[in-house]
């Protein structure tokens, strides 16, 4: 694979044989024996904050060759709202995006709720790796830097850690199907397995409005009398709906949808 030295502030990225720095998680230098891990994203999935244009889809496409799943930041802040909205695996944080100032006003991240970092960084930054992220794994390659290199260290950061499992999903409610957990945002709902069903169906539903006899088929299989449809549903909405925007309407007479 070509090497990539990424200079911010160019137009374009040089194909050239520039060195990396070396990381705090140890792991080898980026080179051709590298190569070898862009088999080994598993279906991680990245969050990927670079304003750069070009880089951030150089970046994004070399991971997704990788065999990982990417999301794209351009700014801090849109960072921070990724982050908000969904767990991720890794994050790939590029030290020169141009609102750095604003991660110092939002909230720290504890380390169990934190995916580990990869920063790109000058040698001039290295001193300020954005502690506004909170503590837990980080590590760095140092601008110029070879793609080879970010692969090498990414794959360190993630060895040993199982993948983040994700069900369904529907702007920042997610669901994991292998633990029966339910999540809006970084908050946790506790359900029922009633609650869970519901909400499960109304994900994989989302925007369609559903009777209260195909509510009911789904979550229990088998019709229920009087109003136990709405008052699961209610339980739901309690839960599901303390942030805004709320996601659980009520068509009258018709059922009941999820969305904005």
């Amino acid at each position: 694979m070509s090497e990539v030295r990424a200079m911010h502030g160019m137009d374009d990225v040089d194909r050239v044989s520039g060195s990396g720095g070396a990381g705090g998680a140890g792991g080898a230098r980026g080179g051709d024996a590298d190569v070898s891990l862009l088999a080994r994203g598993a279906g991680r999935h990245v969050l990927v904050v670079v304003h750069d244009e070009a880089l951030a889809e150089l970046l994004s496409t070399t991971l997704e060759l990788a065999d990982y799943r990417v999301t794209a930041a351009r700014t801090g802040a849109q960072g921070l709202a990724r982050l908000a909205e969904r767990r991720f695996d890794l994050v790939l944080f590029d030290m020169t995006v141009p609102d750095l100032a604003v991660l110092g006003e939002g909230r720290r991240f504890r380390p169990a709720d934190r995916p580990p970092v990869l920063f790109l960084a000058s040698y001039e930054r290295l001193g300020s790796l954005v502690p506004e992220l909170g503590p837990g794994e980080t590590d760095y390659v140092t601008l110029p830097f070879r793609i080879s290199e970010v692969l090498a260290r990414a794959h360190v950061l993630l060895r040993g850690r199982s993948p983040v499992r994700q069900g369904p999903c529907y702007g920042d409610v997610v669901l994991d199907d292998a633990t029966c957990q339910a999540w809006r945002g970084r908050r946790s709902l506790d359900l029922t397995p009633a609650e869970y069903r519901l909400l499960r169906h109304l994900l994989v539903n989302a925007e369609r409005v559903l009777s209260k006899q195909q509510i009911c088929r789904h979550v229990w299989g088998e019709a229920r009398a009087g109003n136990a449809i709405e008052k699961l549903v209610s339980r739901l909405r309690h839960k599901v709906d303390q942030d805004q925007p709320p996601l659980i309407h009520t068509r009258r007479g018709f059922g009941y949808r999820l969305g904005r």
